[in-house]
């Protein structure tokens, strides 16, 4: 046997073990809020084995993209539905990926929605009550202004 086929026979073992779990996606969109003075802030729960956020279409989501390479892939990219789309089927077309069927537009709803674009990289400011207290009273006298 080839070390392709190995390979190829392998990833589909994988799929079929995770693919059940994937029907079964979970349909839960908790949400936890991070309250401060100035408003709340909603942040998604996170999935704690994947790192992904945990969100209808996460388990068709590992189910397919984790059978070949880690979530972490996905976590660090941040594509437009038509990217995400495109890089679907660079895998398909040179990495061997298979047909996903019904599942393609369930990966790319999750993928655009959570992973999709960013408005900017930087985070938003902090409120003004998480600001440092400014004035001497409140420096060190230990500390040496690397600046001059």
């Amino acid at each position: 046997m080839r070390l392709g086929d190995l390979i190829f026979r392998l990833i589909a073992l994988t799929a079929a073990f995770f693919l059940p779990h994937a029907a079964a996606d979970m349909k839960n969109t908790e949400l936890y809020s991070i309250k401060s003075q100035s408003k709340a802030h909603v942040q998604p729960a996170i999935e704690p084995q994947s790192g992904l956020v945990n969100a209808e279409g996460v388990n068709t989501v590992l189910a397919h993209c984790s059978a070949c390479h880690s979530p972490s892939l996905i976590t660090q990219n941040a594509m437009s539905r038509e990217r995400w789309l495109e890089t679907i089927r660079w895998m398909q077309d040179t990495q061997k990926l298979w047909p996903l069927g019904d599942a393609e537009p369930v990966i790319l709803d999750y993928l655009s929605t959570w992973y999709g674009p960013k408005t900017s990289a930087r985070r938003p400011n902090l409120a003004p009550h998480l600001l440092p207290k400014t004035g001497s009273a409140h420096i060190s006298k230990n500390y040496t202004n690397p600046h001059g």
